[in-house]
């Protein structure tokens, strides 16, 4: 699907390649994006992995909308801007509730298969929604369904090209028009020149020494918008769940907060109940407030977990409704029908990301954003649990009618092409000896000074520790490891510059020594030539 530009090859030039359309990442934004620009064009998607490899195929607990004959979109918008905590920006939430009933439906026309009882879909309650408005699939496999029937669609267009096992070190960006990015394959770098560029590349979570995040959720998209020019919102505003496994012969594996939802109780390790004090709401209290409570009876009992209680529960109910779950845990040696078990919270969704409007579209011309990695304003300052996939489908489809109405023209590629093939001789890469202990050391820091609760000495700490790596930013590197731990150190230090500057603690971002709320509803906005600025919502 690419046709080249340039048939110089490696020799003394850099190959050029264009295409119609440009997709980084292969999560549920970007494929549904490639569904939408399929008939209008070439379309490439690369991904630095294998296809599918996102967090979209591990999202467990559902994907909202107001399907059910006792909810409304009025009732999910509400809900949604309540758990934003005054950060959102309305229009985005109204795009997302308003549009979202219809990508379901789409879904499901193409295959996908919820969970019903009997003839109708079956709707669970999660934590802060009103309303039982999430869908589910297999139980608890509702990402991995999703994923299935989107991959299915794109195989089935002949338009649609995947570029696998590929690396984007940087965007290609002329006078605030990106044309394209640079392209990292078997240690040779390429270009793909294009009409559009869409980033789909989802979160950061690995930068924290816990996430239930997968290994490729480094942060890439963030970081070369960033460096191309683009504006980073809010990326103090990092949702951390509650209940991830913890055990240290098992990784760090998402519990979804859907137990809660059934009935499953938070008891500290003396076995005693506890969110009530914390929260009138309980169990079924927002993310950021259960997080805090459980790092609160942690520090209090002198321990490194809480449990999590399904003991009371009927067992073939637990086994039918969470399969997965079940099964996984059982594979760890706990059986969650018979056993509590213990868990503690890790960073799970980065709220914040590239400012984008409400097509996706950032400040630099031909450069769209989409899904964790995009700031559209849905989720202000707390995401509203089952929002994200969702919000893929929603702007994903948004990001393909957005580009489709807005290419860059023939020539403008033509000209970027031939102008990378010049200005692309003479390049030198760099090495991170000393890269895995960076890579813990950055984790951890992270996990510690500026996670869960943050306050001016534990984020000036960090940022102390980001000075000794800044050489790293400035440099050139081949490898796909040096290039995430490049990317991981410069979102990391985006995070905790924006959480030093937010001097008020609301939604996500709390701060120890700025409990109060008051004066806090502004975004924060991180650009590289005009620094940190604060916007009002």
């Amino acid at each position: 699907m690419l046709s080249i530009l340039s048939g110089r090859g490696y020799q003394g030039s850099m190959k050029v390649e264009s295409t119609d359309f440009l997709i980084i990442g292969s999560g549920v934004a970007g494929l549904r994006a490639a569904i939408e620009l399929a008939p209008h064009g070439q379309v490439v998607v690369v991904t630095k992995d294998q296809p599918g490899e996102s967090s979209t195929r591990y999202a467990q607990g559902g994907v909202a909308a107001a399907l059910s004959d006792e909810d409304e979109v009025g009732i999910h918008l509400n809900d949604t801007l309540k758990a934003g905590d005054g950060l959102c920006r309305r229009e985005s939430v109204e795009v997302l509730v308003n549009e979202g009933p219809t990508r379901i439906l789409e879904l499901m026309e193409w295959g996908a298969e919820f969970d019903k009882e009997g003839s109708n879909l079956s709707f669970a309650l999660e934590a802060a929604h009103s309303k039982k408005r999430v869908l589910r699939a297999h139980g608890d496999s509702t990402g991995k369904e999703i994923e299935r029937v989107l991959v299915n669609k794109v195989r089935s267009l002949p338009t649609v090209s995947r570029y696998s096992f590929a690396y984007s070190p940087d965007l290609i960006v002329k006078d605030n028009t990106c044309y394209g990015a640079y392209i990292i394959k078997d240690r040779k770098t390429s270009a793909i020149v294009a009409k559009a560029t869409l980033l789909a590349t989802g979160g950061a979570g690995q930068i924290f020494a816990r996430t239930t995040n997968p290994f490729v959720a480094t942060g890439d998209g963030m970081a070369i918008s960033y460096r191309a020019g683009a504006v980073l919102e809010n990326m103090e505003m990092v949702q951390f769940h509650p209940t991830a496994l913890y055990s240290p012969a098992a990784p760090q594996f998402l519990l979804s907060e859907a137990m809660r939802g059934e009935g499953a109780l938070l008891r500290n390790i003396n076995g005693q109940e506890f969110m009530k004090k914390y929260h009138p709401d309980g169990e079924m209290a927002t993310r950021d407030v259960v997080s805090r409570a459980i790092v609160s009876e942690i520090f209090a009992t002198k321990s490194d977990h809480v449990y999590l209680d399904l003991t009371h529960m009927d067992k073939e109910f637990i086994k039918n409704r969470f399969p997965a779950i079940y099964s996984t845990c059982l594979n760890y040696e706990f059986d969650i029908t018979e056993q509590m078990v213990p868990v503690s919270p890790a960073a799970h969704y980065i709220i914040g990301g590239v400012k984008t409007n409400i097509d996706t579209l950032t400040e630099i011309r031909g450069l769209y954003v989409a899904g964790e990695a995009a700031s559209t304003g849905v989720h202000g300052a707390n995401r509203l649990a089952s929002n994200s996939l969702l919000e893929g489908l929603v702007f994903g489809a948004r990001a393909g009618e957005s580009i489709i109405r807005n290419p860059l023209d023939d020539e403008e590629i033509k000209d970027a092409g031939l102008k990378v093939e010049r200005e692309s001789s003479g390049r030198s890469f760099s090495t991170i000896v000393q890269y895995d202990e960076i890579r813990s050391k950055l984790r951890k820091i992270m996990w510690d000074r500026a996670g869960i609760i943050r306050c001016d000495r534990s984020l000036k700490e960090a940022l102390d520790a980001f000075e000794q790596w800044h050489w790293i930013l400035d440099k050139e590197f081949m490898t796909r490891r040096e290039l995430e731990l490049k990317n991981m150190i410069q979102v990391g230090l985006i995070i905790t510059t924006s959480a030093m500057e937010r001097t008020c603690s609301v939604g996500a971002h709390f701060r120890s020594d700025y409990k109060e709320k008051d004066n806090c509803i502004y975004a924060i906005d991180v650009q590289k030539d005009r620094g940190i600025t604060r916007e009002l919502i």
